[in-house]
């Protein structure tokens, strides 16, 4: 299983930084150990391609595609589909509890 972090200012502003920054603060104070990429729009009609598709597969639980806070996670699963759209409440150690439905 991996971890990737796609860091997004659309939500408060709240990732105003660069990209060497941003992972600066993420690893030291929050000990993030995973990969960071470059800052991206997650919602809208600026959305990267990659939200796009994350959420047209898994829209939320209202049935909307956009992604309304920060920390909304995705699982993929091994043959690439979107298995699962977690939402910014959802804690990590939630998801790992559930893993075992999805593998």
């Amino acid at each position: 299983m991996n971890v990737l972090g796609f860091p997004c200012n659309q939500f408060g502003a709240q990732e105003p930084g660069t990209d060497a920054e941003i992972l600066e603060f993420a690893t030291s104070k929050f000990g993030a150990n995973f990969p960071l990429f470059s800052k991206v729009d997650v919602s809208g009609d600026g959305a990267c391609e990659l939200y796009q598709w994350l959420t047209s597969e898994k829209p939320n639980a209202e049935g909307k595609a956009d992604i309304g806070w920060n920390f909304t996670k995705f699982l993929i699963a091994m043959d690439g589909s979107v298995a699962a759209r977690f939402e910014p409440q959802t804690t990590p150690e939630e998801i790992a509890d559930q893993l075992d439905n999805y593998l």
